[in-house]
Parts: C-alpha cells; structure tokens; sequence
C-alpha cells in the first residue's frame, strides 16, 4: 500500500491567488497609460519611476485585495460562489493575509516616498477608498460607486508621480474618472450573479435592490460614460488616430460585454468581466502606446 503524499503548502503562491494576483492586468494598463502620456509631454521619460509606480500600484492593489477577503471572509463563507475562496477554507491563514497587506502597506509607502513627497503625502488617501469598499455593501446600495473611485486614484497617482505637482494634472483626473466609471461599471454586472443571495444575506448593492435589469442598464450608461472620458483624455494630451482607433476597439468590446450578459441569462458573466475587460485594458494602451510611440 502505497501511502499518499501531502503537498506541501506554498504559502506565496496560495496568498496570491487569494488576491488575484493575474487581475492587475484592469488597472496597471491605465496606470502605464497615465505615467507614459505625461513623461511624453514633459519630456521626461524615466525607467525609475516607471519601476517606482509598478511597484505602488501592484502594492496598492495587492493591499486592497488582501483587505478586501479579511474584512469579508465571514459574508463570502455564506455565499456558494465565494465559500472557497482561501480564507474561508483555511488554504490562507487569517495571519499570512494580515502580514501580506502590511509588506503591501510597506511597499507603497517606500515606493511613493521614493518618487516625490507629494505622492508620499497622498498615499493614505489612496488607501483609504480601497479598504473602505468591502464595508461599503453593508450600509450603501452602491458599493461600486466606492470601488470606481478607488480605481480612480491610480492614473491620478501615476501621473503625480512624474510631475509631483497637481498643475496641469486635469487630463490624469479625466482618465481617472474613465477608469473609475469602467470599473464601476463592470463590478455592477459582476454583482448580478449574486443578487438572490446578496438579498437572502443582507448584502447591499444595485442589483440586490433594484434587480439584474436596472443594473444592467446601469452599467451600459456608466459604460457609456467611461468610454466618453477616455476619449476627452485623448482629446486633452493630443492623441492621434491610432489611439482613436484602439478607442473603436473598446466599443466593441464594451458592446460585446454587455451583449452577452443579459437579465435572462448571466452564465457569460466571467467571459464578460475577465475576458472582455482585460482586453479592453491591453487593447487601450497597446494602441496608445503606440500612438506615443510615433510622436
């Protein structure tokens, strides 16, 4: 009889899969996007500081994550979808997760200190919307509204990273607020699928209370919206055709996403949220890249 053998646990490899480590794939872009578009204006490209706010933003991510499954475990242990994330099983110590936002916490703070004191200054308020959101959905039907404005900090962050100043800083709040309005966007399609239980459990959100429907509806405007503000960026740092371009790819992402979700029919949900929205990232900045690239 041959006796089997337990893997043992890799504690590193087990916390980023708790925290989605893959899905910095929806914000990093637009963080890139932001530092690339302002280093092209002033003339002041810098690997450092490119290395710098890939450092914050995984950090600040990673952070909000980390937070996010601690302050939830107890809701996601009562939700069949959720009940297998990490802390709910075990697989993560509530101790290891504690200890991975604190070397979270660490790295942005020593990141952004490193690039200017303004940045410095400003990163609690960036942490601040980020651990506030997983309380959001117990006491607000709009807990994405609190998530698109933790988003927002990102491209607003990394362009204060290359300028340390808020002068001149309007184009970063406009692709903030696209970012912001994207992600919100898509987080109320991904709470539909929750809607009964989030009801049966007293979870607050959009779809919980007003249905999958207006939800919905609710998203393809916010879509309607982000897609408005990225062009107003474009429109405000010169961008040429090719970002244009890239921008009639995200419609049709954006169109395909909210085609294939319907009130009637959620099973496409994840190809809606992890597919098409990871495109609509990559796709954006490859073709500003690009565009950038030309100048």
């Amino acid at each position: 009889m041959t006796d089997t053998v337990t893997p043992k646990p890799n504690h590193v490899k087990d916390f980023l899969k708790l925290v989605a480590f893959e899905h910095s794939v929806f914000a990093l872009p637009f963080a890139y996007l932001s530092t690339l578009t302002v280093m092209t204006l002033e003339d002041a490209f810098s690997w450092w500081v490119l290395v710098l706010v890939t450092i914050a933003m995984v950090s600040a991510r990673t952070l909000a994550m980390a937070a996010n499954r601690i302050i939830d475990r107890k809701i996601d242990a009562l939700n069949p979808r959720t009940a297998k994330r990490e802390l709910v099983t075990g697989r993560v110590s509530l101790n290891t997760a504690y200890i991975g936002c604190a070397v979270s916490l660490a790295a942005l703070l020593v990141s952004a200190g490193l690039l200017n004191p303004l940045c410095l200054w400003l990163s609690p308020l960036a942490v601040a919307p980020l651990v506030v959101y997983p309380y959001a959905k117990r006491f607000t039907n709009y807990p994405h509204a609190i998530l698109g404005l933790a988003q927002m900090v990102a491209p607003v962050g990394a362009w204060l990273a290359v300028t340390g100043t808020f002068e001149g800083s309007a184009p970063a709040i406009v692709l903030g607020a696209a970012v912001g309005l994207w992600i919100g966007g898509f987080d109320l399609i991904y709470a539909c699928q929750d809607t009964e239980v989030d009801r049966e459990i007293g979870v607050h959100s959009t779809p919980a209370r007003w249905g999958v429907k207006a939800a919905l509806h609710a998203s393809t405007v916010t879509h309607v919206l982000a897609w408005a503000a990225f062009a107003w960026f474009g429109t405000m740092t010169g961008y040429s055709w090719l970002y244009w371009t890239g921008l009639a790819v995200v419609a049709v992402a954006l169109a395909y996403e909210h085609r294939v979700v319907r009130p009637d029919d959620l099973s496409k949900v994840n190809r809606a949220f992890f597919t098409a929205n990871g495109f609509v990232a990559v796709a954006l900045f490859a073709f500003a890249l690009a565009d950038l690239l030309l100048r």
